[in-house]
């Protein structure tokens, strides 16, 4: 079994993110992007990893950029994340794509998806996502 196929087991398993390399995996249950940046703020080397994660939008893939992973599948990604990834050398794999990515509520547009929907460039991206954050946690 590969990383990518090890990956995607244990997201079917009910993690929300995996990210696998040989005998090294982490995993999380966290909802939306807060897993990837506390492993960026943590400065985990995830360069050369193989993630599975249940929904990847352009905000989310600017993450896996940061990373360094070389493949991302998805159980839904947007268009969006598939440019901004394979635009950086990373591999998408999905059989479901989406336009954008709704809310919690399910009644508008993610967040983190309007926050990046200003710039194509992760670290940018990374300081308005975590800008978003701050936001969120103080209202």
């Amino acid at each position: 079994m590969n990383d990518l196929e090890k990956a995607k087991k244990l997201l079917a398993e009910g993690f929300t993110i995996v990210l696998c390399r040989g005998d090294k995996v982490y995993t999380s249950i966290e909802r939306g992007v807060s897993p990837l940046i506390s492993m960026l703020e943590k400065k985990i080397d995830l360069k050369g990893f193989s993630a599975a994660d249940k929904v990847v939008g352009k905000a989310a893939a600017m993450l896996f950029v940061l990373c360094g992973v070389s493949e991302v599948f998805a159980a839904v990604a947007t268009y969006k994340a598939k440019e901004i990834l394979e635009k950086n050398g990373i591999k998408l794999y999905t059989d479901n794509f989406a336009e954008h990515i709704k809310n919690r509520a399910g009644n508008g547009f993610c967040p983190m998806e309007i926050a990046t929907s200003v710039t194509d460039d992760p670290k940018e991206g990374f300081i308005r996502i975590k800008q978003k954050l701050l936001e969120l946690k103080s209202s």
